[in-house]
């Protein structure tokens, strides 16, 4: 069973950050520039946060999974990470302002990281790449401090040693890179023993940074193609794919309810 508290905390009501529900998944309306301001409070604050980044594909497997569901309604922030709930926010009559891409907020953290020398960990992906997707940042922005990097993902046997080897290197920022929802499942069942302030489920956000996957062409990314890029880079994923057309059809026929809007959210069910 997870924890009931999977990352909420005051500094989040405080900011009076609102948040749409789409299909019963919350969204937070939140800029850019207002993440890195709330992950540096969070840091501050010291206690424990988790982020999750919601695309369509996170909506359509929480209906169907309310573990899922309930941790990125729980989160101290669920950022719109996809085209697909930026457009969806707008039918349901409560605009995001932008979206806020996992892979660019890694980038833009190690940025801060160089300046303000914030530790990050890097968890996940296949082995070399977490290593390669560190160096890769450490390159672009020197100073970026990196606590360490672990790929792949734990087994249950070796789940306890590796929170503990995560937490002896005193990371401000850990970044899981195990897939959805794998990836914000494991940081909410681990949050309070890893102690470390901001934990991010960031997908192949890693994939991307060390130069195994080709990133979309900002020209793509600007306007939100990234998915059509990725299906022609990688046919193989269409049946992922397939989790956009059946989400906008389910949002297309959904009924906004803005009272519904500010609660815990319900599923949707054809």
């Amino acid at each position: 069973m997870l924890p009931d508290n999977c990352g909420r905390c005051s500094i989040r009501h405080a900011v009076d950050l609102s948040s749409v529900y789409i299909l019963g998944v919350r969204v937070d309306c939140v800029t850019f520039q207002q993440t890195l301001e709330l992950i540096e409070a969070f840091i501050a604050r010291g206690t424990p946060h988790q982020i999750v980044t919601v695309n369509p594909e996170f909506v359509m497997l929480a209906q169907r999974n309310t573990e899922f569901r309930r941790v990125i309604n729980q989160s101290a922030l669920a950022l719109p990470d996809g085209i697909g709930v930026w457009w969806a926010s707008r039918h349901l009559g409560r605009p995001i302002p932008e979206r806020v891409p996992g892979v660019d907020l890694v980038v833009r953290l190690a940025q801060l990281s160089a300046s303000k020398g914030y530790r990050m960990y890097f968890l996940g992906a296949m082995p070399g790449v977490a290593a390669r997707a560190a160096v890769a940042l450490q390159s672009r922005f020197p100073g970026t401090a990196m606590a360490g990097s672990y790929p792949g993902s734990p087994s249950i046997d070796e789940n306890a040693a590796i929170v503990q080897r995560i937490r002896m290197q005193h990371p401000d920022i850990l970044f899981v890179a195990f897939g959805a929802p794998a990836q914000d499942l494991w940081i909410a069942r681990n949050l309070e023993a890893l102690e470390v302030p901001v934990c991010i489920g960031v997908g192949g956000s890693f994939d991307y940074i060390a130069g195994v996957r080709p990133l979309a062409p900002r020209w793509m990314r600007k306007v939100g193609l990234e998915w059509l890029y990725r299906l022609i880079t990688q046919p193989w994923r269409w049946r992922r794919m397939l989790a956009l057309p059946l989400f906008a059809w389910h949002v297309l026929w959904s009924k906004p309810n803005r009272k519904k809007d500010h609660s815990a959210g319900t599923p949707f069910h054809p």
